[in-house]
């Protein structure tokens, strides 16, 4: 099996979408070209009644995403994002072998049906893959109005999962984005890096705004990876292969 690059969306946001594209449906599209778009919806701690509109459409644009999807407080974001990020690369690892266990086995077959033995190996091989895969992960920060004092908090979480994930043995990037931008409806923070060093400064950036375009900014999501497997293309000549989509 080989191994390929993991492409995920950690989206951060705390509200529901209200500009632009549908997010539900700009999810099925990105997990159409192999990305998986995870989902952090933050609550505040003296408002214990999430919306329920903003809670069923941060479950539907994970599930739309192949991704997972997990409402916090924001004193826990930072362990959760950790736990979402890494979660969402397990889950996506596990879709794939699915895949190819049903081309060997037949179209009903998963990591589940086989023997204890045969489990165990399998799991072996997907924690392997979890730590040595390369990833190539795009943040999208939700920097409408509401999400104003939260912002701080988010940008020690995402500090603490550069932290996090350096500690693997795989090639990790990183991009950044902010929705809504100072001009337009996305605004990229920090083009793609092995760390997030620049997360402070990059956050000063962040004008936070009336609007929460979600669906614009997977889409910006989706183009980006799209512009940057193409730009890979022209470079080296090859034909990349994903985790999702394509194989490994």
């Amino acid at each position: 099996m080989k191994k390929g690059t993991l492409r995920q969306v950690l989206l951060i946001t705390d509200g529901c979408s209200n500009h632009g594209e549908d997010p539900i449906a700009m999810a099925a599209l990105a997990r159409e070209h192999g990305i998986t778009i995870n989902v952090i919806g933050i609550l505040e701690e003296n408002s214990p009644e999430y919306h329920q509109k903003g809670l069923r459409e941060v479950e539907e644009i994970a599930l739309s995403g192949g991704g997972v999807s997990q409402i916090v407080y924001t004193t826990q974001l930072s362990q959760t994002v950790q736990m979402v990020t890494k979660k969402g690369m397990t889950q996506t690892i596990h879709g794939v072998i699915n895949s190819e266990l049903q081309q060997i086995l037949g179209k009903e077959s998963t990591i589940e049906d086989l023997p204890p033995e045969k489990r165990g190996e399998v799991m072996e091989v997907v924690d392997d893959l979890g730590e040595t895969m390369d990833l190539e992960l795009i943040i999208l920060v939700d920097a409408s109005g509401s999400m104003e004092k939260k912002l701080a908090t988010v940008q020690e979480s995402l500090i603490d999962l550069s932290i996090s994930l350096n500690s693997r043995i795989g090639y990790n990037q990183f991009a950044l984005f902010a929705f809504p931008g100072k001009r337009d409806e996305t605004e990229l923070l920090i083009d793609w890096t092995p760390k997030l060093n620049s997360l402070t400064q990059a956050f000063t950036k962040i004008s936070s705004g009336g609007i929460t375009p979600t669906g614009p900014a997977i889409k910006a999501a989706i183009n980006e990876f799209t512009n940057r497997r193409s730009r890979r293309r022209l470079i080296t000549g090859d034909e990349e292969e994903y985790s999702e989509g394509s194989g490994f």
